[in-house]
């Protein structure tokens, strides 16, 4: 028998580990990604990863963890994944650091931990503030080592257009294209796994890389994958303010000691600090963004009258920061001009990560047979609000579910790919060249950037931090406006050959569908939860709201339904952290 072949989108962290694991357990993986895998927005992740190791000796668990992170999401993920996530937690890190991760160490020779926000443990394992750097270059030598043995074959630089399903709306493989030659061709595979992160370039500017659009898990949505939760953006609350984009500055910096403050009657103010004593500056984000919007946005605090609030560590020791935060000082320098171990950096919360996604099971799949997701491209694990560091344990873990899972499902296939007719591919490759020269083609008056703009300015203004109903109204009202305008958009470059506007084009398509879901759910959720705040609904209501919110494409609407939550070992209780 022919070994399953498995489809892989997504180079970054979760896309390698699911790539590895397919490998290792007997199948052949494709792995497609839009960039080269070493510039995987997974590169971009500083501060750490998450396990309880308890090497400091504090009392830390597993059990801790777990608490923590259903805690700090605010109830709203089932338990199950995030629970078996934190069990295995202290094993990824024991792997990662046998396959090379130069984590920081301890004058004993123990990897070194951290402290991040949401939690009173240091518990966050790290390689300098180039974590994710670290991890992704470990990975990719792994999957680089299943290439030579011909269990995986990359193909990067190609952008993922469709799902081709057969008639029984069975996942059996994807249409990608190249994006230098612009060749649009079909890939037939027994399972498809979409590793492809998250949407952060719907708000315009963010902490996100450019290919972060969301395109791939909103077409998924629109060949009739559930969208699970998309309301929940999670805002971080130290980013730092850029023309072009947002830069992170990392949890990791306050988990240092690093202090947030501003002027209030000409003296500095350490508001996180006197508002929430018990976790100081190391609240979880949602909790620290909003803040940070009170002091500039309501009480007029912000620095010369700015969307500006200091982040400082001029305070602590400049070789401890070089060993520990050289990398995002480094950072900071470059784009700002200051040096940070001299004087406070200048920090505004941005988007950063989205808790929604692709509705999975438990075994990763949509409810598309064939069809899984993993990593920031679903939405199990974090809830309402992720938790510092949970990010990059979820990722791994999820890759270590994905491909055995995919594997699985692929081996009790009665048909293998292999034996599938061409035909099943053609029509989907050839609508998709439709698509194309359709958009190549057509005059219209609508530049595509200038709506894109449009849309980030939207999205940011009424669906980040603070949202009301009436404006989040009037954001679906202006979203569909934008749809009819796409309608009429004009290529600036028409060219056949590493033409990068088409594929922006239809990125952008993506992105304005993506975008109704993220407000329609936000507008439906009468409450406040996690990232999703209301001043009208200001209490979370686990009555009406302790439920998943599905969303569904019917007719080129999003439909939107719920789903009880799984809370079979920790029972909602208030969430405190003052």
């Amino acid at each position: 028998m022919a070994k399953p072949k498995i489809i892989v989108v997504g180079g970054g962290l979760s896309g390698l580990m699911t790539t590895i694991q397919v490998a290792e357990h007997g199948g052949e993986a494709l792995l497609f990604s839009v960039v080269p895998v070493k510039r995987s927005h997974s590169v971009c992740a500083q501060g750490g990863i998450n396990a309880a190791k308890n090497t400091k000796g504090e009392g830390d668990s597993v059990e801790k963890h777990f608490d923590d992170t259903i805690y700090g999401g605010d109830f709203l993920a089932n338990q199950e994944l995030p629970k078996r996530m934190c069990e295995a937690a202290p094993g990824i890190i024991d792997l990662l650091d046998r396959m090379g991760v130069m984590f920081n160490r301890t004058p004993e020779g123990n990897i070194d931990l951290r402290r991040f926000g949401g939690t009173l443990y240091h518990r966050t394992a790290f390689a300098g503030a180039t974590t994710g750097q670290q991890m992704l270059y470990a990975l990719d030598e792994q999957v680089r080592r299943a290439e030579t043995q011909s269990n995986v074959t990359k193909y990067e630089g190609w952008e993922f257009l469709s799902l081709v399903l057969d008639d029984s709306k069975t996942c059996r493989g994807i249409v990608a294209m190249n994006l230098s030659t612009m060749e649009v061709k079909g890939f037939l595979a027994d399972a498809v796994v979409l590793a492809t992160g998250g949407c952060g370039m719907i708000f315009g500017k963010s902490t996100n890389s450019t290919a972060c659009t969301g395109s791939a898990t909103s077409a998924a949505y629109q060949q009739g994958a559930y969208y699970a939760n998309g309301e929940f953006i999670q805002v971080h609350p130290t980013a730092i303010p850029g023309e072009d984009k947002l830069r992170l500055m990392s949890e990791s910096a306050r988990g240092e000691g690093g202090r947030v403050w501003t002027y209030k009657e000409g003296k500095p103010w350490y508001f996180l600090e006197e508002w929430y004593p018990k976790y100081g500056n190391l609240v979880p984000r949602d909790v620290a963004s909003r803040a940070i919007f009170k002091v500039v946005k309501e009480l007029g605090l912000g620095i010369d009258g700015k969307d500006i609030v200091y982040l400082d560590l001029s305070h602590i020791d400049s070789k401890k920061l070089d060993i520990k935060l050289g990398g995002i000082l480094e950072i900071y320098k470059k784009f700002i001009g200051d040096d940070p171990h001299k004087v406070p950096m200048k920090i505004f919360p941005a988007v950063h990560y989205s808790m929604g996604g692709l509705w999975i099971d438990n075994n990763h799949m949509t409810n598309i047979p064939g069809l899984f997701a993993a990593g920031e491209a679903d939405y199990q694990y974090h809830g309402g609000n992720r938790l510092g560091a949970n990010s990059l344990v979820s990722c791994v873990f999820s890759g270590m579910i994905a491909g055995p899972e995919a594997l699985k499902y692929a081996k009790g296939l009665k048909t293998f790919s292999d034996a599938l007719p061409s035909s099943l591919f053609e029509g989907e490759v050839k609508k998709q060249a439709s698509h194309n020269d359709r958009l190549l083609t057509q005059n219209g008056s609508e530049n595509v950037f200038k709506l894109h703009e449009e849309l980030g300015k939207l999205m940011t203004d009424n669906v980040t931090v603070i949202r009301k109903n009436k404006n989040l109204e009037q954001t679906e009202v202006e979203l569909q406006k934008l749809l009819e305008r796409y309608k009429k958009v004009t290529l600036t470059d028409k060219t056949r050959w590493a033409n990068p506007v088409l594929p922006f084009a239809r990125q952008l398509y993506n992105m304005l569908q993506l975008a109704r879901v993220i407000t329609l759910g936000a507008l439906k959720r009468n409450e406040s939860r996690g990232s999703h705040y209301k001043p009208d609904f200001p209490e979370r209501d686990d009555q009406n709201f302790l439920k998943t919110t599905k969303v569904s494409f019917v007719s080129g609407d999003p439909k939107l339904e719920y789903e009880d939550v799984d809370i079979r070992w920790i029972k909602p209780r208030p969430r405190k952290y003052s």
